[in-house]
C-alpha cells in the first residue's frame, strides 16, 4: 500500500468552507492558532514523536486575508508543508530555529515572521483563535492598528465532523497502519511475555510497513491491573489465563485512528467468553444503529442497555466518538449528546467489561456513516482463539 498517495491531497475543500464563512460573516482577515486548525486547513503535519521543538518561537500560525492563505512554520518543518506552498493562493514562510550563531530567540523570530506577513493594514473584522494565539501575537495585532478582534475559536467544528474524501483517505491509511499492529500484537500476547513486549511488536510492524516513524498511542494493559480499563504499556507480566486490552492509535500525516481489541495468552475461561461475546454483540449493535439521522445518546444508551441487562457493570467511559485531526471530536456517542449523525462522518464504537484487579474486554471499531448506513474501515481480528 502506498502510504505517499497523500502528497496530492490539498485540504481545498477545507479552505473554501472556511472562506466562505468568514465572508459571510464581514470577516477579510483572521488569525488561526489551534493546531488542529491549522492541520485541517492546510494538511500540514507537525512532527510529535518527541514532543515541541525547544526551538519554536509558537504554534505554526496561519493568517487569511481576502481569500489569501499564508502558513507561518519554523524552518525546518517547511518539507512538511511543502504541498500547501504549492496551491492557489497559499504562501509558506517559515523563522530561524536552531543556529549557532546567535542566541534561540523563536518567540522573537517568530513574531517578527508574524509582523512581515501581515503588515499594518488591518482596518475591519479581525478573527482569531483567542484561546491558542500567542498573547505577543495577539499583542502584535493590537499594535498593528487592529480595531476589532472576533473570537472564531468553535467557528470551524461543524465542518471538521464531515470528512472529505481526502481526509477519509488519510483515516483509510491509518487504520491500515493499526491493522497491521493488532495482527502483531495478537501473536506477542504470549504466556511470559510483558506488556512493553506487545507494545513494541505492534510498533515495530507499524513502522516497518509505513517506511517511516509513526507516532502510536493509547493503551495496552493485562487484565489483572486494578485499573484495567486503560494505561500506557508496563513490564507487567502475562500469565496463563490473562486477558490483554490492545489500544492502538497511529498519526500519520496528521490524522489519527483508533482501534482496539482484547486477546489471550492461554484458552479464554468460560468468564471471559461470556464477556468478549457480549462485548462484540453491543459492538455489531452499535454500528447497525449508525445511519445518517441516528442520534449519538440515543446510539449510546442501546449499547449500554444490552450489557446491563446481560448483567455486567456498565462502563463509565464513552461508548465512541469521532476523531481526525485530533484523537477525540465530535460526535461523541455519550449520554448527554443530542447530535446527529451525518453522511461521511466517521466514528468509533467500543464497548467494554471490566473487572478490576481480574480481567477486562474493550472491542472497538471505526466506521464511516454512508448514505444508508456504515462501512467499517478497521480490520483487525477481534475474535477469540
Amino acid at each position: 500500500m502506498n502510504l505517499m498517495r497523500e502528497k496530492n491531497m490539498q485540504h481545498t475543500t477545507q479552505r473554501a468552507q472556511t472562506h466562505e464563512l468568514l465572508k459571510s460573516r464581514g470577516i477579510e482577515r483572521a488569525l488561526f492558532a489551534n493546531i488542529a486548525t491549522v492541520k485541517w486547513l492546510t494538511g500540514f503535519a507537525p512532527p510529535i514523536q518527541t514532543g515541541p521543538s525547544p526551538f519554536l518561537g509558537g504554534p505554526p500560525l496561519v493568517w487569511y486575508e481576502n481569500g489569501h492563505w499564508t502558513l507561518m512554520v519554523l524552518d525546518w518543518q517547511e518539507a512538511n508543508a511543502g504541498e500547501f506552498a504549492r496551491q492557489e493562493n497559499c504562501a509558506l514562510v517559515s523563522y530561524t530555529g536552531y543556529t549557532i550563531d546567535q542566541p534561540l530567540t523563536g518567540q522573537v523570530k517568530l513574531r517578527g515572521l508574524f509582523r512581515s506577513v501581515v503588515k499594518n493594514n488591518l482596518s475591519g473584522k479581525i478573527g482569531i483563535e483567542a484561546r491558542d494565539a500567542p498573547a505577543d501575537i495577539a499583542l502584535t495585532l493590537h499594535e498593528l492598528g487592529a480595531a476589532e478582534l472576533i473570537p472564531v475559536d468553535t467557528w470551524l467544528e461543524s465542518f471538521r465532523r464531515i470528512k472529505t474524501p481526502e481526509e477519509i483517505q488519510k483515516l483509510r491509511d491509518n487504520f491500515f497502519l493499526t491493522d497491521i499492529g493488532h495482527a502483531a500484537a495478537r501473536q506477542a500476547v504470549q504466556v511470559g511475555a510483558t506488556e512493553i513486549d506487545v507494545w513494541n511488536a505492534a510498533h515495530y510492524a507499524i513502522e516497518k510497513a509505513a517506511g517511516q516513524r509513526v507516532p502510536l498511542g493509547n493503551d495496552c494493559v493485562v487484565g489483572y491491573r486494578k485499573d484495567n480499563v486503560g494505561g500506557a504499556p508496563l513490564k507487567y507480566e502475562i500469565r496463563a489465563g490473562d486477558s490483554v486490552i490492545v489500544d492502538l492509535s497511529t498519526i500519520l500525516r496528521g490524522y489519527w485512528s483508533d482501534s482496539c481489541a482484547t486477546y489471550y495468552a492461554t484458552e479464554p475461561t468460560a468468564k471471559q467468553r461470556a464477556m468478549h461475546n457480549t462485548a462484540q454483540r453491543a459492538l455489531d449493535m452499535g454500528i447497525s444503529l449508525v445511519k445518517p439521522g441516528a442520534v449519538a445518546r440515543e446510539i449510546d444508551f442501546q449499547v449500554r442497555e444490552l450489557m446491563r441487562k446481560e448483567g455486567y457493570p456498565v462502563y463509565w467511559h464513552h461508548t465512541g466518538h469521532s476523531l481526525g485531526v485530533t484523537s477525540h471530536e465530535d460526535p461523541r456517542i455519550v449520554p448527554y449528546n443530542d447530535m446527529k449523525l451525518e453522511e461521511n462522518m466517521v466514528i468509533m464504537l467500543e464497548p467494554g467489561i471490566y473487572f478490576s484487579g481480574e480481567t477486562g474486554v474493550r472491542l472497538e471499531d471505526a466506521v464511516l456513516v454512508t448514505r444508508d448506513g456504515a462501512e467499517i474501515l478497521t480490520r483487525h481480528d477481534k475474535s477469540m482463539p
